[in-house]
């Protein structure tokens, strides 16, 4: 086959794939709203401290720190932690994916040089929050990563400025990409374990890779 027959024959595919009816219906941004809404954070304690201890010091080691464990292995926590070297040792983070890179406000500065004195890993991406922003072009490259880390038994800290929307809507897209799951179910097994908030921008760009994900396994 030629390559234009190829290229034609994977445009032809891809229309085909586009066409392809979902069982229950595309997955909408209304629905996922909803699956955020109606799933309650639960209380855990914080990562690498024992809540039965009562000590003045102890809380006051706790006081700047902002980390969930929202999936095996995965955490999800704010720019300060991030800065945290010690605490993130203390929890064994091996790996790190800054999802809001960069000087600027409304962005975290650090890069893998801030790391390079500890053994772990890190990878950022440079974007607001903001619901214009195309954080899709980033799902794949963030997922690979973070699927190599845990493949490899990794422990995966992803951050953004305080944790709650650009850092998430990461993890819920790995959930969806790797782990098989449904925006609706990445997004409640998420939110059970942090008060997390992507933008509509977000969740839109969610719903649009749940319906691309639910057509490539109808193949």
């Amino acid at each position: 086959m030629s390559n234009w027959s190829s290229f034609y024959s994977r445009r032809v595919t891809c229309k085909q794939d586009f066409q392809k009816p979902l069982a229950g219906g595309e997955t909408t941004v209304h629905q996922l709203v909803t699956a955020l809404h109606s799933t309650k954070t639960g209380h855990k304690p914080l990562p690498g401290y024992d809540p039965n201890v009562d000590s003045r010091e102890y809380y006051r080691a706790q006081q700047n720190i902002d980390c969930n464990e929202v999936y095996p292995r995965i955490f999800i926590g704010d720019g300060i932690t991030a800065k945290n070297k010690a605490y993130l040792q203390r929890i064994g983070i091996t790996h790190v994916v800054n999802a809001a890179e960069g000087r600027k406000f409304g962005l975290v500065n650090t890069d893998g040089n801030f790391y390079k004195d500890t053994l772990i890993r890190y990878i950022g991406f440079n974007m607001l929050d903001l619901p214009s922003t195309d954080i899709s072009q980033f799902f794949y490259s963030a997922a690979g990563f973070i699927k190599r880390a845990h493949d490899s038994g990794g422990r995966i800290y992803v951050h953004c400025v305080q944790g709650v929307s650009r850092s998430a809507t990461l993890v819920i897209a790995y959930l969806m990409i790797e782990k098989g799951m449904l925006a609706m179910d990445a997004i409640r097994t998420v939110r059970l374990s942090r008060d997390i908030h992507p933008n509509e921008g977000f969740l839109r760009q969610l719903a649009l890779l749940d319906n691309q994900l639910r057509r490539q396994r109808l193949r």
